[in-house]
């Protein structure tokens, strides 16, 4: 979660592509945009290239750029299953970021690349996540449908069947179904203990209400805080998976865990501008270590952020919830508005901005 280049140089394909495809799935995103940027420098019909930017960029949360690089990728190369993905992927991240009416039309243009995605490639196991959870999420009338989201579970499973047991389990999840889940999240831990994707979504559901009815607010903390202590030592080197564990014990109620755990890490991990905005999350959620949490999270925001689920507008958010707290009020204000800035519907940059007046 890439393509063909031009004829000359049609016969490295095959080494390249899959290049790409793995740095994609382990979170490499600022790598794949530098190559690929590299590699279009050289040429710029590179269609594979154009792909893989669009892909890196949509995990960056820079969905305009993404779509225009996959429309790109497109026009190179209609049929592509790497270009109809990130354009599906660009599409999808756009609607999410408008959330209103107009976005509709986006989700469903979405699903259109993604089932494009999988008819001219079946073996693209990322198509397959995202299909599986769009079928899940869209209501009915759209083209939602559990059956067809499971279907992409058991065609991922043949591909991958780590990712298509958690696929299976995150879509039971959403059907409030825990404890039919359970087996399936524990297969994939057992198939793929070092996958911080297995590991950051296992225990991100375990902090979610079907279990917390499942297993009571004390159950499901034992649970966090077991599970966070079991598995950190698999995902010790890759940073979405410490700031997996990190959330684990902050959502627990041990903050000063979830701040050792990344301080531990910090010299290990391949991405840690990541474990930088998650000082800042746990300094600004918990009230310790301010300071030290505006400090990284300054750092953030001068340097390139790789990956993670709140991205530049967040990092913002967080430094301006600081801010408030130790009383610098007008620097929160800027904060909030530079959050708002990069993402005009972050409902917490808008609540911290009118709870400053």
């Amino acid at each position: 979660m890439l393509l063909f280049v031009p004829i000359a140089f049609i016969a490295l394909v095959p080494s390249q592509a899959p290049a790409f495809r793995v740095d994609l799935a382990a979170g490499h995103y600022l790598k794949v945009l530098a190559e690929a940027e590299q590699r279009l420098r050289q040429d710029s019909n590179d269609a594979l290239a154009w792909a893989a930017k669009s892909q890196a960029l949509s995990s960056l949360l820079r969905f305009s750029e993404a779509r225009v690089a996959a429309d790109q990728a497109i026009s190179l190369r209609p049929g592509l299953a790497d270009a109809l993905l990130a354009r599906g992927l660009a599409r999808a991240g756009e609607a999410i970021k408008q959330r209103d009416l107009g976005s509709l039309r986006g989700a469903l243009g979405a699903m259109d690349d993604l089932r494009a995605a999988t008819e001219a490639d079946p073996t693209l196991a990322s198509t397959w996540e995202s299909l599986g959870m769009a079928y899940e999420m869209l209501p009915g009338l759209l083209g939602g449908s559990t059956q067809k989201a499971l279907q992409c579970a058991g065609r991922l499973r043949a591909l991958s069947p780590a990712r298509g047991d958690l696929l299976q389990a995150l879509i039971l999840v959403e059907e409030d179904q825990w404890r039919e889940a359970e087996p399936y999240f524990g297969r994939a831990l057992a198939l793929a203990p070092r996958d911080p994707e297995v590991v950051g979504q296992w225990l991100d559901a375990l902090d979610r209400r079907p279990a917390k009815k499942a297993l009571g607010e004390a159950g499901k903390n034992a649970r966090l805080l077991a599970e966070a202590a079991r598995l950190l030592p698999g995902v010790r080197t890759r940073a979405l998976g410490v700031v997996a564990v990190s959330d684990a014990y902050l959502h627990a109620g041990q903050p000063e865990t979830a701040w050792k755990v990344l301080q531990d890490q910090m010299g290990q991990v391949d991405a840690p501008s990541l474990l930088r905005l998650q000082f800042g999350k746990v300094a600004a959620a918990s009230g310790l270590h301010r300071p030290e949490g505006l400090t990284a999270l300054e750092q953030v925001l001068r340097e390139p952020l790789e990956g993670g689920s709140s991205g530049y507008p967040g990092a913002w958010w967080r430094k301006g919830q600081i801010l408030k707290a130790l009383g610098r009020k007008d620097e929160a204000r800027h904060a909030a508005q530079e959050a708002l800035k990069l993402d005009p519907r972050h409902r917490g940059a808008r609540e911290l901005l009118d709870s400053l007046g």
